[in-house]
């Protein structure tokens, strides 16, 4: 589980891990960009189910890897509700996870979070907020505050979610500082800690 703060980098990440070791990674944005240019939406309430939709692309993405017995990488803005329906599907098939949980400075990822929605790359499946459907020229971009990101950060939970297993964080404050290889190195620790954890566990029940 790549997982954290929003703008924290999680993404990159994740698609450079996926590569750099042949796995399977699948976004939840990546998912919802592609329903948007499909589907688009007209309301806030088709907004919220699109998204819905993706979470639920990710989580029968997650258990069919899981049933076919495949290492993979998800990564998405894990909240405190997504951590039910992850915590079912690990149990289902006796299974651990690595999470991977950006963070940092909060004021500094609020910034780095304004800069991207501003940004003409920026996916509209992300950024339309006020007007569904866009029609004629966009709306003056009324950005969120930092008490309001702060808010939500700490209400639904980014910074702390956490499922089955252990959790290595990462500062994302600095990204000159983000040493992915680094954060893939404790990754591989991590995952052998938790082989001789069950290794000893099959030992004890011969």
């Amino acid at each position: 589980m790549v997982a954290g703060i929003p703008a924290a980098g999680k993404t990159r990440f994740a698609c450079w891990l996926g590569s750099a070791w042949q796995l399977p990674c699948l976004s939840k944005d990546g998912v919802k960009e592609l329903l948007f240019d499909q589907l688009g939406f007209e309301s806030r309430r088709q907004k919220v189910a699109l998204g819905a939709a993706a979470q639920a692309v990710l989580l029968d993405f997650a258990a069919r890897q899981l049933e076919a017995q495949n290492s993979f990488i998800l990564e998405n803005n894990f909240e405190d509700s997504s951590i039910q329906p992850l915590t079912q599907l690990l149990d289902r098939y006796g299974c651990r996870a690595v999470t991977v949980r950006f963070g940092g400075d909060i004021e500094v990822l609020y910034h780095r979070f304004i800069a991207r929605d501003k940004s003409p790359q920026r996916h509209r499946g992300h950024v339309v907020n006020a007007v569904y459907p866009e029609v004629g020229p966009p709306p003056p971009y009324v950005p969120m505050g930092l008490a309001a990101f702060t808010a939500g950060v700490q209400t639904r939970g980014f910074d702390r979610f956490a499922v089955r297993g252990p959790v290595i964080p990462v500062d994302c404050t600095d990204f000159a500082q983000v040493d992915y290889k680094e954060i893939a190195r404790k990754i591989k620790e991590v995952l052998g800690q938790l082989l001789a954890q069950i290794e000893s566990a099959c030992r004890r029940r011969k």
